[in-house]
């Protein structure tokens, strides 16, 4: 009770009603429940299908899995296609020649809207994004594109459900992530960030509108009959109030907004120009680079070069632990609130000497001639 109530002080809107879970994707689970409990309840049961996105990761669970559009989230699980529909990518690198940020992000809402229109805006209870699509390549949108996004949802009265289980707890430089992207979400997904992961604790916040149509369904559906073994752990709940006073205390939500414009800056500075680096890309204290076989078109390596892994080899050579992300050729860079500025300049040094020592054995070996 004393947890939910410190997390209900700071999230943004009216999101004062918060439900534990047990990591990130039953967290996701809850809401996507939650959509479709409320719309029963208001005797909208058709309106259950859920919109997310090409590259988003929303979990391993049934329902959550089924939302990931990590290249459709292969594997050979089954997957609930019927109540998903995932949107086209959203990546500003991926605009034709010569059309702005702006002009991008009017044809993504405008797609996404005939999307709806398509679907029938009856059927459809919720749109579920990250403030950044993380795993699935550090995506950021374009500006402007939530507050977009926002105005085509309440049309429609479709729910926004971010998932903030990467963004959350100050990452962005804000304690929520929604509050960096001028998102206005009606759920909140939460988890790593929560405890730190130092024991395994996650939520989903709801708002009042939200948690009030659900209690008017009370006398007719009964209580809220949704939640796990280990929902609302008193260790975990410790864990967490312990890691807010931290947060606070420190300053280290403030700190990871500083030392991610140190991030970026040192990112830039090394592979703004870089022959093999198509993109950097991030927000915060997370960040990405793209490796690319040609930057003007841009191209990518083939995949059976592992030019991706083969940074992250090297790098590793050098004392620094990346991570190469499975979708691309891409190092995504995501380091504790405490770095120091000192540590991030070891880190995309070694980096930097790393994917130079690919490109030159690329070149060496005739597979490269950028």
């Amino acid at each position: 009770a004393i947890l939910a109530h410190e997390i209900a002080s700071r999230t943004p809107g009216d999101l004062n009603n918060v439900h534990f879970t047990t990591c990130g994707s039953t967290a996701v689970d809850t809401a996507l429940r939650t959509v479709g409990l409320y719309n029963n309840i208001l005797g909208r049961p058709g309106k259950k299908r859920i919109l997310s996105r090409e590259k988003a990761y929303h979990g391993s669970t049934y329902l959550a899995s089924s939302m990931t559009g990590k290249e459709r989230f292969k594997t050979r699980f089954d997957k609930a296609q019927d109540l998903v529909h995932f949107l086209p990518d959203i990546n500003p690198n991926l605009r034709p020649d010569g059309m702005s940020p702006d002009d991008w992000c009017d044809g993504k809402i405008e797609e996404m809207e005939n999307i709806i229109l398509d679907l029938g805006p009856e059927t459809i209870g919720g749109f579920i994004a990250e403030p950044i699509l993380c795993s699935g390549g550090v995506i950021v949108p374009p500006p402007g594109y939530y507050a977009a996004v926002q105005a085509v949802l309440d049309r429609h009265d479709i729910l926004l459900i971010a998932d903030e289980v990467i963004c959350g707890f100050g990452r962005l430089g804000t304690m929520f992530g929604a509050e960096a992207m001028g998102m206005r979400p009606d759920l909140i997904t939460v988890a790593k960030g929560l405890t730190s992961a130092y024991f395994p604790l996650s939520a989903c916040m709801v708002s009042d509108r939200v948690w009030e149509g659900l209690l008017s369904g009370g006398d007719r559906f009964g209580p809220f009959g949704h939640g796990y073994t280990y929902s609302s752990h008193p260790i975990g709940a410790a864990a967490a109030l312990a890691n807010l006073d931290i947060l606070e205390r420190e300053g280290l939500v403030a700190q990871a907004g500083e030392r991610g414009t140190t991030l970026h800056r040192y990112l830039n500075d090394a592979f703004a120009e870089h022959p093999m680096i198509g993109e950097v890309r991030g927000q915060g204290l997370i960040g990405a680079i793209e490796l690319v076989a040609d930057r003007d078109q841009p191209r990518a390596f083939d995949p059976g070069l592992k030019v991706g892994p083969r940074v992250v080899a090297a790098a590793r050579e050098r004392g620094v632990i990346s991570r190469a992300l499975p979708s691309s050729d891409s190092l995504a860079f995501s380091p504790p609130f405490v770095i120091s500025d000192e540590q991030l300049f070891t880190v995309v040094s070694g980096i930097e000497e790393a994917v130079t020592q690919v490109r030159d054995e690329l070149r060496a070996s005739g597979d490269w001639q950028g």
